[in-house]
């Protein structure tokens, strides 16, 4: 066998059972592939002996013919890291302004089905983009499902090469809040970093007082913030903001109650950002106040975003806490056209201090959402997912095992009072219908009920824990069934965004 008989139609002929079609690459005179023989999916790699590529792989190694050898290796974190800088397109890489889209996977097992997705969509409209970050979990999410930020790396890597896709990708850590979860998140590998000082947001300064807002801004850590009470004052009192749609007039007892509320959380992103920039590493900054009480007007935007640029911090988007309801695995709730008018809004000052994306976090299942963030921002926009692969999954098990689905149901219903504590929901155990009163084949249909929905989305960690091998080992089974219910899902989730 010669340099040049490595092809695909070969190596189809020589493992027409084992090979994995769509992951077959022929890359720098190496053959690489997922192969399904034996009790468990290996990476196979076929080279020329002295391939130099060989050796950044650690496997079992026997003679194919000629001087070529056959190498299988693990699935683990050691051979994900040189797959990916073996197949450059595989690196998670900066994503710029382009529309992007991130694809939770709380099990490690959606990749595949996410790419079918987006390959769909795509195909449908060759003229538009949506860059993809199969890579994204937050800090919360991986101590829930016991995963760490290796793992979500590694399975997105494998997924996306499963898969066969070759068209760039990110990975996000999602919602980090100390320099420790930045370190780990560094160490790992990722390309795009959600920083989240949710916690340093106070949620009372839409009420308080006069003098209390006079007191909270005093007490601001100035140092961090690098300006004073005085700064503020002259930076931002009787100053106008003329847009493209409207013009912002900014008094004092807006800006007071502004620094009141963010001021803590521009510090706090401040010193994140110089930490992550000090790593050295290509990064991607997101912005994230989507998870606190009330949402962030107009004028707290232009705070924000001109305060970040004061302090030096680059970022490509930022996701405010938008008017409404973005409840976790259910559809906006709220008056579209008010909301309509605040995403406007929004999206002229991102684009006049910026550019920069909005970013719509919560942002599974909010299908009357879509078209309005589209065309307020021109595209210039992150979508955000992640429990909702979880929910399909949750109706694959449903429809081939209905006591799998029946035992996750009622786990479900007796920690949803614990575990809705961190989230805003208003799903109510009263209207969950009783799985008892429902035959089997109704049991798919509770995924589309509101409570239930949202229930089982919120207890989604302490599932794992008591289920989690159980639905895996069920979901390896009925893969082809798993990938085509999150293509279903998400070509709904990603359609208006190419329209």
């Amino acid at each position: 066998m010669t340099k040049t008989a490595i092809s695909r139609q070969l190596l189809e002929q020589r493992f027409p059972d084992t090979l994995v079609r769509t992951s077959l690459v022929v890359h720098d005179d190496m053959a690489l592939w997922l192969d399904k023989g034996g009790p468990n999916q290996r990476l196979a790699l076929l080279a020329l002996s002295n391939h130099p590529l060989l050796q950044q792989f650690h496997g079992q190694s026997s003679s194919f013919q000629s001087n070529y050898t056959l190498k299988y290796c693990l699935l683990d974190h050691t051979n994900a890291r040189a797959l990916r800088a073996t197949l450059r397109w595989l690196q998670p890489r900066l994503l710029g302004l382009q529309t992007s889209a991130g694809f939770g996977d709380r099990l490690g097992l959606a990749t595949p089905g996410h790419v079918q997705a987006l390959r769909h969509v795509l195909q449908s409209a060759p003229e538009r983009t949506i860059l993809p970050i199969f890579a994204q979990q937050s800090i919360r999410e991986m101590g829930r499902t016991g995963r760490t930020p290796d793992d979500v790396m590694s399975d997105a890597t494998w997924g996306a090469f499963q898969a066969g896709w070759c068209d760039g990708l990110g990975a996000d850590a999602d919602h980090l809040k100390t320099v420790s979860d930045i370190d780990v998140c560094v160490a790992a590998g990722f390309s795009f970093y959600t920083i989240d000082p949710g916690s340093y947001v106070d949620n009372h300064a839409d009420s308080d007082d006069p003098a209390t807002i006079q007191r909270k801004v005093a007490a601001l850590p100035w140092p961090d913030l690098e300006s004073s009470p005085a700064d503020l004052e002259r930076n931002y009192v009787d100053q106008t903001f003329k847009l493209a749609d409207r013009t912002l007039h900014i008094d004092m007892a807006g800006v007071m109650r502004a620094a009141a509320k963010y001021g803590g959380a521009i510090a706090h992103v401040a010193v994140l950002y110089r930490h992550l920039e000090a790593k050295g590493v290509p990064f991607e900054l997101e912005v994230s106040v989507d998870e606190t009480e009330t949402p962030t007007s107009h004028v707290e935007h232009v705070y924000i975003a001109s305060e970040l640029k004061r302090l030096g911090v680059r970022w490509i988007s930022l996701a405010p806490r938008y008017v409404g309801r973005f409840e976790k695995g259910v559809d906006y709730i709220g008056d579209l056209a008010v909301l309509r008018d605040d995403l406007a809004g929004h999206a002229t000052i991102a684009r006049a201090l910026g550019p920069y994306k909005l970013s719509l976090h919560s942002g599974s299942d909010k299908f009357s959402v879509y078209p309005l963030i589209v065309a307020a921002t021109e595209g210039m926009v992150h979508l955000k997912t992640a429990g909702t692969s979880y929910l399909e999954a949750l109706r694959v098990a449903a429809q081939v095992n209905p006591l799998l689905f029946r035992a996750i149901g009622a786990f479900a219903r007796k920690r949803y009072p614990v575990d809705r504590a961190s989230y805003h929901v208003s799903a109510a155990l009263e209207r969950f219908p009783e799985l008892a009163d429902l035959a089997d084949e109704q049991l798919p249909a509770l995924l589309d009920q509101f409570d239930a929905r949202q229930i089982l989305h919120v207890t989604f960690g302490s599932a794992l824990t008591e289920f989690g091998s159980t639905l895996k080992t069920l979901l390896e089974e009925y893969a082809e069934a798993h990938y085509a219910a999150l293509e279903g899902h998400f070509v709904r989730h990603l359609e208006p965004f190419v329209r």
